[in-house]
């Protein structure tokens, strides 16, 4: 499976019935893939391969849109071109590159217990998770206000990618946030900061100055498939975890 099927995978056991992927140039294949396939379905059928058939069902009966961001000037462009299709609802943003690990059963998503947050608070809420000092560098973080209730942080500001000499903790950012659409008339006005791009980090540190903004620690397995490294990882680890290929794997 590519990594956007675990993510949407997420997002159904999360409970949402709308999804909307902001794609780049070039990224037809991600809509092939959910795509429905009327002769390759009708072989296997035919063949009764009923578990490959299974596979197929799994990515074309999603309701899934999509959506193309012309340049890529930054995530916090990449969440504006969701305005039409959000609307005036609290929405979800799930990063591509940020897989949580969902093999679990008896595990919560994190995009559930985000949402389930904000049945509490109706208050936009961000997933972070602790990483070594050092790394900072990488991420958005936080300065929380005080301790954690329930894993769930107050936020005083949220700084984009800051040294470690200044980051305020090693909270980080990391790729699911659930927002309340005034993050919408913020991205309108944000002029571009770190990397000449609209950032998503400094748009919410304004929404947190007229409406409370909370953070919620992670704790679980999380992996990024951004880099090549971690792209690695996420394979063997998942394949690992497959009961068709984990024993094998093992004894290699």
């Amino acid at each position: 499976k590519p990594t956007i099927q675990f993510i949407v995978e997420e997002a159904l056991k999360a409970g949402i019935e709308e999804i909307l992927v902001v794609t780049g140039k070039a990224k037809r294949s991600i809509e092939d893939h959910f795509d429905s396939n009327f002769e390759l379905e009708y072989n296997l059928q035919a063949k009764g391969k009923t578990e490959l058939l299974k596979l197929v069902d799994e990515t074309t009966a999603i309701n899934l849109h999509f959506i193309r961001q012309s340049h890529p000037r930054g995530l916090g462009d990449a969440v504006l071109q969701a305005k039409a299709f959000v609307g005036n609802e609290p929405f979800v943003v799930m990063l591509g590159d940020d897989l949580m690990d969902i093999t679990n059963p008896s595990a919560k998503p994190l995009t559930k217990q985000l949402i389930e947050d904000y049945d509490c608070t109706h208050a936009s809420t961000i997933a972070v998770m602790r990483v070594p000092h050092e790394e900072v560098s990488n991420y958005g973080v936080i300065a929380p206000q005080g301790k954690a209730v329930k894993g769930l942080y107050s936020v005083e500001t949220f700084v984009e990618k800051p040294s470690p000499d200044e980051a305020p903790s090693d909270l980080a950012i990391i790729g699911r946030y659930l927002l309340t659409p005034e993050i919408f008339a913020i991205l309108e006005n944000q002029a571009p900061g770190a990397g000449n791009e609209v950032q998503l980090t400094d748009a919410i540190d304004k929404l947190n100055k007229t409406q409370r903004v909370f953070a919620r620690e992670f704790k679980g397995e999380r992996y990024d498939v951004g880099d090549k490294f971690g792209f690695m990882k996420t394979s063997l680890d998942y394949a690992l975890k497959h009961p068709q290929v984990k024993d094998d794997l093992t004894d290699y």
